[in-house]
């Protein structure tokens, strides 16, 4: 274990950081998810979530003016990550579907009709049945309802798969971040490689459930032609992609990583232009 001293001057890199945010876990008498493999290994009984934090009027998670909850706990370590103190599960914030809602709706009159409610992380599919209660209690009330998801954790397979299909009855949209194409450049940058992420999407695409499609340009990272190319090949099997997002990789959450005692890796990567943006953006919806 790597020892985490708060005044060491040696930063962290973001796999000692998943060590010592799992050894952090307390014994306390509040039922845990874990996260170090990226599986849920124990739920909440009473599916609370998580929380980081809430955003009253979000305007670019989805169509319209949206509420957004931002859960705690991620497997993935992206090496860009603007949000790194999301990573780590443990919190003092734990929220039932009830409270959050409540929360929610208090805004619901600044919605319109394009308008609703956000789930993002972390990785928001760690904490699936607070999901899955969530998402219903919306739909009930006629709420719009869209996940923001990596899909790490996805698999056809077990309980998971089960829980997956019954999330997708509550959920209206998907916001689809696509770290790389390639699943080696995948594993390079995030730790994990690919494949099961791919399938989710293939998968959301035979249930024909909408997606919009982000993909952080990254400079010598992501933004190779060959990488953007095998993404757009990959995009056009898709039958329920309804947007294509690129997004600019920028260092806004640097003093995240610094003030975790991390090292940020990427420091010395420049911003993309925005013709290679634009480029990349034509490229990926077949324009080009």
């Amino acid at each position: 274990m790597v020892p985490h001293n708060e005044d060491s001057k040696d930063k962290l890199t973001p796999k000692q950081y998943m060590m010592i945010s799992n050894d952090n876990e307390s014994n306390q008498s509040e039922p845990k998810v874990f996260y170090q493999t990226g599986e849920l290994e124990r739920v909440d009984a009473d599916t609370r979530a998580r929380v980081h934090s809430t955003e009253s009027f979000g305007s670019v998670d989805g169509p319209g003016i949206r509420f957004i909850v931002f859960l705690k706990g991620c497997a993935m370590r992206c090496r860009y990550c603007h949000n790194p103190d999301t990573w780590n599960p443990e919190t003092d914030k734990l929220m039932t579907p009830d409270e959050l809602l409540a929360q929610a709706v208090r805004y619901r009159s600044y919605w319109g009709k394009n308008g609703g409610i956000t789930v993002s992380g972390g990785e928001a599919l760690l904490q699936i049945d607070f999901l899955i209660d969530f998402f219903r209690k919306a739909k009930a009330q006629g709420i719009h309802t869209c996940l923001d998801t990596s899909a790490q954790p996805f698999r056809r397979t077990g309980s998971f798969f089960v829980k997956f299909q019954e999330l997708m009855r509550y959920t209206d949209l998907l916001l689809f971040d696509i770290k790389h194409i390639d699943s080696a450049e995948h594993k390079k940058l995030t730790g994990y490689s690919n494949e099961n992420i791919l399938d989710c999407i293939r998968y959301l695409s035979e249930i024909k459930k909408p997606v919009w499609i982000r993909h952080v340009l990254v400079p010598t990272i992501t933004d190779k032609e060959e990488y953007l190319y095998q993404l757009r090949d990959f995009i056009a099997t898709l039958t329920n992609v309804e947007r294509i997002e690129v997004l600019p990789y920028h260092t806004l959450g640097v003093y995240k990583w610094e003030n975790l005692n991390m090292s940020y890796e990427l420091k010395d990567i420049p911003e993309p232009t925005q013709e290679s943006v634009e480029h990349a953006q034509k490229l990926l919806s077949g324009d080009l």
